[in-house]
């Protein structure tokens, strides 16, 4: 602990070096362990784990505040709280990177094959990887670093193992051929939800495929004109007129002269375009349940790169794009084209590459979601976990009620091996969660394992439990699962909430967590979604670095309510460094009036009872301090950090430190007086630094170190709404000290008089209770109003030329004019502002008046007007009545 004497007290905070000293005393403490203590509460959060790929973007600058501040609030408050840090092994984009990297070196990952090329992941991992983790380091998160995992360490592999073999045993993973999304660029199988659809400008192709056996056709549209090679048949609806005689005829594939039958199925609508749908099994889903239905062939005519395979016939070796060029242009020369529209659509994309994924029909893995969803539904409905706000719980029903299963297989070779083995001499498949070297059917050796590895969502999905040690029973699984809350995104709600919820439920027979407090999406000021791509993204160590962590930490829970989007801008940040340095600055100036003695020696058992005939000003500061932490506590309860935080920062800046270290200038001048107020400093000091440490934990724990505070602060209680009382009558009483001085303040700033210049105001209290204020506080209302006197009235004062009426809540105040402005200058300055602002005036009703102008503009233009409207009349209003009073 420092001397808290402010001759060893810089006048400047510095950052870098608060945050280089503190971390590696808080981890070196054992401060981030739950063991801390030891018979608190559990209260367990898990991390969203961010890529090994990755490094800090401001998304998780901003879900890393709330969950730190939700963690070191929880520890001062005595319980176990554990923060689970860890890693996804993200299987497509880290099997990417390291792709990237042999593609420079001039070789690729079959060269290498498979065992080489892991091996060589698990280097880059070693190497390269991880990098988010320091960077967390740097911005002050306090995650117990002794449980790391990361989805691929050897625990959470078996886990991954242990449900995958019971979900097969239990007939819930199957493998089978469906219709899958394949992107052509990652070379893999994505599932429903890894796909982005994205409305784009196509085309609507209508081909007329005519009769085998006699004459006629039936025209059919499609929006891929290539897939027609495919076709396996047409269908219309059985109960379509139109094409009741034609249901059992062939039709003649064009440009394949492949016969194909029409057939009649009720999942065709026969009010879209023609009533009749090209039936393409391989490329389509709705196609593929048609076939399944009639009994059709399925045939892909794509390869693993999306060009047109022998099944494609002249088309073969052609790119999709190329070939659907192609397949009209022989369909125009062969007389079968009838036409092309333009047609807007959606088109799915892969969320890693952002390739157009290609439905295939494919042998995969999948998870019957059915029964994992049903308990998932009922465990929210039944609010064993609640969304917050409770609005997402609509999102989170619709998406779990329409659940297709989970294609959980993915053709490359970074992430969980699936644990089949298939016997090449009897063909039977041995699932296991021991590596098989020979077959229990036939004991034959010839066995291989299944290539294909499971989705990155799998191993995410069991991340509550598996990290707390299942399917072993851990100490640490007793104590911390089900985990209290879950700060996430709702961007993920489908990919990771829901899927966590459901093998919650089914493996570790809980709900995962009891809270899933949502948070929106970091966004420029004017509301964009922040990307390289728009050039708007910004780095938020780079912004940690030029201003403090804490001051990002403050700037993004500040802005952050529950459920909605966070607009920052580099200003915002620049705002909450000034708030630190507004912190540190009267932590300074108390620390410089506290005589060597220490927060620890002021704020002991013994301080309340030194309080005995606190003077007003001292009452509503203790008052306000309780009202402030009850607020806190309220909304920090409700995962309302912004609320929160935006109280804590009003009562700090603008309450404790504009007002009250003002008004305890004069009582620390006298002998009387300076124990007390020291002691109310203090109190209110501690209190602050505190109540903000979770969220600026730095500034706060070097403060509270140079203060003498007891500990740190990192350990400290969290302050709570029992330590006080509510003074309504001081609160009132100041409520009126406020407004007045805050009226002649203003006066001073809008006719420029100088700070140095002492003048008089002639004040009449609104009622007895404020008369009674203004006398017993006269000396601070001069002090802090820079006034020669203030002078109390009983009687309304006349309105009389020369004076200017200030309006305050509780008092009406006069200040004569005479000696502190040129008045005919002041008169010709408000003249001008007064005709100018009457011109724009006149202009903007002239708009609002032309019926033109309000038909053709846009709207946002108009509302901009309006706004504008309200804000002249406002400040001419304003102007005149200042001219007025001036005679």
């Amino acid at each position: 602990m420092n001397d808290p004497a402010g001759d060893d007290f810089p006048k400047a905070y510095d950052p870098a070096a608060a945050e280089a000293r503190w971390y590696g005393k808080w981890e070196a403490s054992g401060g981030f362990a739950p063991e801390i203590n030891p018979d608190g509460d559990p209260f367990c959060v898990v991390i969203p784990p961010p890529n090994v790929t990755g490094s800090l973007h401001m998304g998780h600058a901003f879900e890393h505040s709330l969950i730190d501040a939700t963690i070191r609030r929880k520890r001062m408050q005595g319980d176990a709280a554990l923060w689970v840090p860890g890693m996804d092994h993200a299987g497509i984009a880290t099997q990417n990177v390291v792709e990237r990297e042999l593609t420079k070196e001039g070789t690729d990952r079959h060269d290498l094959g498979r065992d080489a090329f892991v091996e060589r992941v698990w280097e880059w991992k070693a190497n390269s990887g991880g990098r988010i983790v320091e960077q967390m380091r740097t911005l002050g998160f306090s995650c117990d670093w002794s449980r790391e995992r990361f989805t691929l360490d050897e625990g959470l592999s078996k886990a991954v193992r242990v449900v995958f073999v019971r979900l097969y045993e239990e007939g819930l993973v199957y493998r089978a051929n469906r219709i899958i999304n394949w992107c052509p660029r990652c070379h893999t199988a994505l599932s429903d939800i890894e796909v982005e659809h994205v409305d784009l400008d196509g085309e609507l192709v209508t081909i007329s495929y005519p009769f085998s056996d006699g004459p006629g056709s039936i025209e059919v549209a499609t929006t891929r004109a290539e897939t027609m090679l495919g076709d396996t048949a047409v269908a219309v609806n059985p109960d379509d007129d139109r094409y009741r005689d034609a249901v059992g005829r062939t039709l003649t594939l064009p440009l394949v002269g492949r016969e194909i039958p029409v057939v009649a199925d009720e999942a065709v609508d026969s009010a879209f375009g023609t009533g009749a749908v090209k039936v393409t099994p391989a490329h389509d889903p709705n196609d593929f349940e048609i076939s399944q239905r009639h009994d059709l062939p399925a045939v892909d005519i794509f390869t693993d790169e999306a060009a047109v395979n022998a099944n494609g016939g002249d088309f073969e070796g052609q790119d999709r794009f190329e070939a659907r060029q192609s397949v009209k242009e022989a369909l125009e020369s062969a007389g079968h084209l009838v036409g092309v529209e333009e047609h807007r659509h959606s088109v799915g994309h892969c969320y890693r590459c952002h390739t157009v994924v290609e439905p295939r029909l494919s042998l995969q893995w999948f998870v019957k979601v059915g029964p994992l969803a049903q308990p998932a539904i009922e465990a929210v409905r039944a609010r064993r976990t609640q969304f917050i706000p409770q609005r997402w719980d609509k999102l989170y029903f619709d998406w779990m009620e329409n659940l297709r299963d989970w294609c959980i297989s993915r053709q490359i070779w970074w992430g969980h091996r699936i644990p089949a083995w298939y016997c090449n001499d009897c063909s039977d498949v041995v699932v296991s969660t021991e590596d098989q070297t020979s077959c229990p059917k036939c004991a034959g050796r010839d066995l291989h394992q299944d290539d294909d590895v499971l989705d990155t969502w799998f191993s995410s999905a069991l991340w509550p439990f598996s990290t707390l040690g299942w399917p072993d029973h851990t100490e640490d699984l007793e104590r911390f699962y089900p985990n209290a809350m879950l700060h996430t995104g709702f961007d993920i709600i489908y990919f990771w909430v829901a899927r966590m919820m459901q093998m919650g439920l089914y493996f570790a027979d809980d709900v995962p967590f009891r809270d899933v407090a949502i948070h929106g999406l970091v966004r420029d000021a004017e509301g964009r979604k922040m990307s390289k791509s728009f050039g708007n993204a910004i780095d938020p160590l780079e912004l940690a670095d030029r201003f403090g962590a804490d001051a990002l930490r403050f700037a993004l829970v500040r802005a952050g309510s529950p459920g909605q989007d966070v607009p920052l801008a580099e200003e915002w940040v620049e705002g909450a460094r000034n708030f630190v340095n507004k912190l540190w600055n009267a932590s300074r100036f108390v620390s410089m009036n506290l005589d060597g003695r220490t927060l620890a020696e002021l704020t002991g058992p013994e301080a309340r009872d030194a309080l005995n005939g606190a003077s007003i000003p001292q009452r509503w500061m203790l008052s306000r301090l309780e009202q402030t932490v009850a607020t806190v506590n309220e909304s920090f309860d409700r995962y309302d950090f912004a609320e929160g935080v935006r109280e804590l920062q009003h009562f700090t800046r603008d309450e404790f430190c504009d007002w009250f270290i003002e008004l305890s200038k004069l009582p620390l001048s006298e002998p009387a007086e300076r124990d007390r107020t020291q002691r109310v400093l203090g109190i209110g000091l501690s209190a602050i630094l505190r109540l903000l440490h979770p969220v600026v934990p730095f500034v706060t724990e070097e403060l509270w170190s140079r203060l003498g505070g007891d500990g740190m602060v990192m350990t400290a209680p969290f302050p709570d709404e029992s330590a006080g009382v509510v003074d309504t009558e001081a609160d009132d009483a100041m409520a009126v000290v406020i407004e007045v001085v805050s009226a002649v303040r203003r006066f001073r700033s809008e006719h420029n008089v100088a700070p140095s210049k002492r003048f008089r105001a002639f004040v009449r209290p609104a009622g007895t209770d404020q008369a009674v204020a203004l006398r017993a506080l006269s000396a601070e209302v001069e002090a802090l109003g820079g006034l020669e006197e203030m002078v109390l009235e009983t009687e309304p004062r006349p309105a009389r030329t020369g004076e200017q009426r200030l309006v305050a809540d509780g008092a009406d105040v006069v200040i004569p004019f005479e000696g502190l402005i040129d008045l005919d200058a002041a008169r010709s300055q408000l003249d001008r502002q007064v005709a100018r602002l009457e011109k724009e005036l006149a202009q903007i009703e002239k708009k609002l008046s032309n019926d033109s102008f309000l038909e053709r503009a846009p709207a946002d233009v108009v509302a901009t007007q309006r706004a504008r409207h309200v804000e002249v009349a406002e400040s001419l209003d304003a102007l005149r009545d200042q001219r007025a009073s001036l005679g």
